[in-house]
């Protein structure tokens, strides 16, 4: 960690960072709860540079560049996750008209599912969510034909075989029963296509409607269909541990 004599003071940048006001960064520095490119930091008044040093506090991840952007989507049934399509169709690209940043999107949808969908500029941490070895969860909520036999969690825990290969969820629970149908909540790592529809197919729950509600620590919460919001500070920190940056 080497110090940046044209930089900016870390404190500053803590605090530019949304993290504390200057003196309360000061304190942060003095308790060693800061560290700079791995390395605790107490002294106060060392200079950095934010586009290119990675801050921790309490071993969470500040993202301190102010170019980086970080949206959760709710994606509407019936839009594509695409930027754009070539057949005219609603895609999610049409929600993103106007910004100027070259935006990923983190995972897909098929368009009959709802649910959370992220965008962001920043192309390592939405390398890192997509690839499967950083097994960063996804949870679901799958209305389905009832009643739903006591085993079908155990199934789907322990595995079952589809035509691509074993796949199996990391958490199954019933939610609600009514009418003939049932809620449940399926949370998994998988990332193959369709893969939450051909898992409850496989043990006889064909998928009448489904809806993500959760990457990581990030939750859809009660945002409505269509909308897009930013990512508060501690999410965008919990998708950071999450992949291990």
């Amino acid at each position: 960690m080497s110090e940046s004599p044209e930089g900016v003071r870390l404190q500053k940048v803590l605090s530019n960072a949304g993290v504390a006001s200057r003196r309360a960064a000061e304190d942060l520095i003095d308790q060693g709860r800061v560290s700079v490119d791995g390395k605790v930091v107490r002294e106060q008044g060392r200079r950095v540079d934010p586009d290119n040093v990675v801050i921790h506090v309490d071993g969470v991840r500040v993202v301190v560049r102010d170019d980086r952007l970080y949206l959760a989507f709710n994606k509407p049934r019936g839009v594509h996750s695409t930027m754009e399509d070539d057949r005219g169709r609603p895609c999610v690209g049409d929600y993103l008209r106007g910004r100027n940043e070259r935006l990923f999107h983190v995972g897909r949808l098929d368009a009959d599912t709802e649910g959370l969908l992220l965008f962001t500029n920043d192309g390592d941490l939405a390398h890192r969510l997509m690839h499967p070895s950083f097994q960063v969860l996804k949870t679901y909520l799958a209305e389905v034909p009832g009643p739903v036999a006591r085993d079908v969690g155990k199934r789907l825990r322990d595995g079952v075989t589809l035509e691509d290969g074993p796949a199996q969820v990391d958490s199954f629970r019933l939610v609600d029963n009514h009418a003939g149908k049932a809620l449940v909540e399926v949370v998994l790592h998988e990332g193959r296509k369709h893969i939450v529809r051909r898992l409850l197919d496989a043990v006889g729950h064909p998928v009448i409607s489904l809806v993500r509600t959760q990457i990581g620590e990030v939750r859809l919460g009660n945002q409505r269909p269509g909308s897009m919001r930013a990512l508060s500070r501690p999410e965008v920190g919990g998708l950071y541990t999450a992949v291990g940056l």
